[in-house]
């Protein structure tokens, strides 16, 4: 779990770095069709980053809040790997909702069909991993 944590961290300090390197360097007309994919992977991976953090403490705060307030059967936090498993179905609604925007998609209906993607995906991370 310790490494996880470390290439969780590595992975998102380098995906940052290298997305506010190639959004200065580079304009949509020169980088073409390679040079935006690659955006979006770096966008991706630094929205995963965050999101497995930000799950991964809100949810201890949670347990921790409620093992006070409860005194039958306090919340149970999420591990690291399954904070990790839920951030990577998350991490994708924002990269979506800019790729239809992108080509000018963007409204309730396409709203709703990425919320209901993360959610399907959310309850299929929860049934399934254990």
């Amino acid at each position: 779990m310790l490494m996880l944590k470390i290439i969780i961290s590595v992975t998102t300090l380098l995906s940052m770095a290298f997305l506010a390197i190639s959004l200065n360097v580079t304009t949509p007309v020169t980088a073409g069709p390679f040079g935006i994919l690659v955006i979006f992977i770096f966008a991706y991976l630094s929205s995963l980053g965050v999101v497995t953090y930000f799950i991964y403490f809100v949810n201890r705060v949670i347990a921790r809040v409620s093992i006070m307030l409860v005194t039958q059967k306090p919340y149970p936090s999420l591990t690291f790997k399954r904070s990790y498993y839920f951030s990577t179905i998350i991490a994708a609604a924002p990269i979506m909702m800019i790729g239809l925007q992108s080509v000018g998609a963007t409204g309730l209906y396409e709203s709703m069909l990425v919320l209901i993607f993360v959610l399907i995906g959310c309850l299929y991370i929860s049934k399934r991993v254990s």
